[in-house]
């Protein structure tokens, strides 16, 4: 969600690029690198967020000569959203992030939204320089005067290109380049290479649906087909696209991801996704997909309040062959009311998309990418085998180390008769996050009603979240990341998601395996303290 701000009627289109090319100006004076210390109050340890201001959607994610590239909707001036520049950080290694300066700004075609970024390897756009194949990102114009003046046309896609890796951007002065007929919402374009069919294809949101384009330039494009209307959850406006194949053994599907704000199952704006088939003009859906996602029905990529607008890394080599996703940490019902200070705003963890086959059919199961086990401090780990837990252990003595910074994986048997397995952290001030398992109700479940400071927003912590268990097994797994401020739990294998965060008054020390007096049998556990990887 792209949330909108008014301005007086006097705000015209001159005075508008004259703001815009001030703010530009100021930015690039008063914000080369940004530094921050990365140890405030509730500051994620493990996660990238930005130095200071406001963050949301990330954007134009791609690999290019040994970096990952993470751009995201950014406000530097404040912690609240505002004009979208486009914030820039690498990587190595999915864990470990260096700021660089602001990619995009503003301009006189309006504020920078959502979109992508690709590497044109075969110079399609012509961008390119000395034989390098140039970066080229396709986003959102959104021209605020042209909103407040009541057209429907104020949406957009332009493109920028890179010659040096990514540093610094050029705007196509023929932009933009796809002009917008008279519809509202009609934003966030991703785009990949079709190799089958040497065209680039954009799936593009708009209101209720996808809307599929295609080029061969980049900067030519011809509507090909859309998807949605009649399937999926429409509780809010479709944004954030993403198409893209994943193959499991010699089958390969194609995936269609759909943020959609509100309208998530625990309230407020989530992920939910399609499998189906790409024909080169739009996407078909599975037919033993079509019971899932009818009657407003979804198929959810996480079922936690906090991981919104996720979208895929383009140009992952193909000697990797992961489809690799990041989301926004937060939920538009308080995002811009979260208590922390010089930052608002975080990534999820990276994640990896698999196609897993089960007895309904293909499904897309999410996983932590390995590159997060760099961060295990290997001489701070807690391990015990095949215990029966029936009131609680308290593992705090045990650990030396904190529960947050920490990694959880248990698995237990299902117990015959019905019964709770919780995971409690908690602190000297009484304050407590609960995540578990409850076998009566066949759920994973996420409770933040006590957990520290809820007062801020009526919707923060109204209720306890819950993910269904989509396995059979006998055997139930639980894999957990905690931060200072969230926690992430992938269940049996990733195919139950849950990501929330948490604000504490202090942070978390104490941590607890509780059940509500039923035995259960713990087959394994292992606690993992993880290091800070900001320093």
């Amino acid at each position: 969600m792209k949330t909108k701000t008014m301005y007086p009627k006097t705000f015209g289109k001159s005075l508008f690029t004259v703001f815009v090319l001030l703010l530009s100006l100021g930015n690039a004076m008063a914000q080369e690198t940004p530094q921050a210390t990365y140890h405030e109050t509730h500051r994620p340890q493990y996660h990238f967020s930005p130095a200071k201001g406001w963050m949301n959607d990330p954007n134009g994610m791609f690999y290019y000569e040994g970096e990952y590239h993470l751009f995201y909707q950014y406000y530097p001036d404040k912690t609240v959203w505002g004009p979208m520049h486009w914030g820039h950080a690498v990587s190595k290694d999915l864990a470990h992030w260096e700021n660089l300066p602001i990619a995009l700004y503003p301009d006189s075609l309006g504020y920078i939204f959502s979109g992508s970024a690709v590497v044109d390897w075969k110079n399609t756009s012509g961008f390119g320089i000395n034989n390098q194949p140039p970066l080229v990102a396709i986003f959102t114009y959104h021209d605020m005067a042209g909103e407040k003046s009541g057209r429907k046309d104020y949406e957009n896609q332009g493109i920028a290109y890179s010659n040096d890796k990514g540093r610094t951007w050029t705007k196509y002065v023929g932009n933009p380049v796809l002009k917008n007929n008279g519809t509202t919402d009609f934003r966030d374009p991703k785009v990949i290479w079709d190799e089958a069919r040497k065209q680039w294809v954009m799936a593009l949101a708009v209101q209720d649906h996808h809307e599929f384009w295609v080029s061969k330039d980049l900067k030519n494009w011809v509507n090909t087909g859309s998807f949605g209307k009649e399937w999926g959850n429409h509780g809010g406006v479709w944004e954030c696209a993403d198409l893209f194949p994943l193959k499991n053994g010699n089958t390969t599907k194609w995936i269609l991801i759909v943020n959609i704000n509100p309208g998530a199952p625990n309230g407020g704006s989530g992920t939910q996704y399609f499998v189906g088939n790409f024909d080169g003009k739009t996407f078909h859906l599975d037919e033993d997909f079509k019971p899932l996602v009818s009657n407003g029905n979804a198929a959810w990529l996480d079922y936690g309040r906090d991981n919104y607008a996720g979208v895929t890394w383009s140009d992952v080599p193909k000697s990797d062959g992961r489809r690799i996703l990041i989301g926004w940490m937060n939920n538009w019902q308080y995002a811009n009311l979260v208590p922390s200070l010089q930052w608002r705003g975080a990534a999820t963890l990276p994640r990896e998309l698999k196609l897993v086959a089960t007895p309904q059919g293909y499904r897309v199961a999410v996983v932590p990418v390995k590159e997060l086990q760099s961060l295990r401090n290997i001489k701070q780990v807690f391990s015990l085998k095949n215990q029966k837990v029936k009131t609680a252990i308290d593992l705090t003595p045990q650990l030396g180390f904190k529960s947050t910074l920490s990694e959880i994986e248990i698995s237990f048997e299902k117990p015959q008769s019905k019964g709770i397995l919780e995971i409690e952290i908690a602190n000297n001030k009484g304050e407590r996050y609960v995540i578990g398992y409850n076998t009566s109700t066949n759920t994973f479940f996420s409770d933040r009603t006590q957990s520290g400071k809820i007062q801020f927003s009526d919707k923060f912590a109204n209720s306890v979240h819950t993910a269904p268990r989509l396995s059979n097994s006998n055997t139930i797994k639980l894999h957990v990341f905690f931060d200072v401020a969230s926690a992430e739990l992938f269940a049996d294998g990733g195919t139950s998601v849950l990501t929330d965060t948490f604000f504490p008054n202090e942070d978390y020390t104490k941590i607890q395996l509780k059940t509500d007096g039923t035995t259960i049998a713990i087959k394994e556990l292992k606690i993992w303290s993880l290091k800070s990887t900001w320093k």
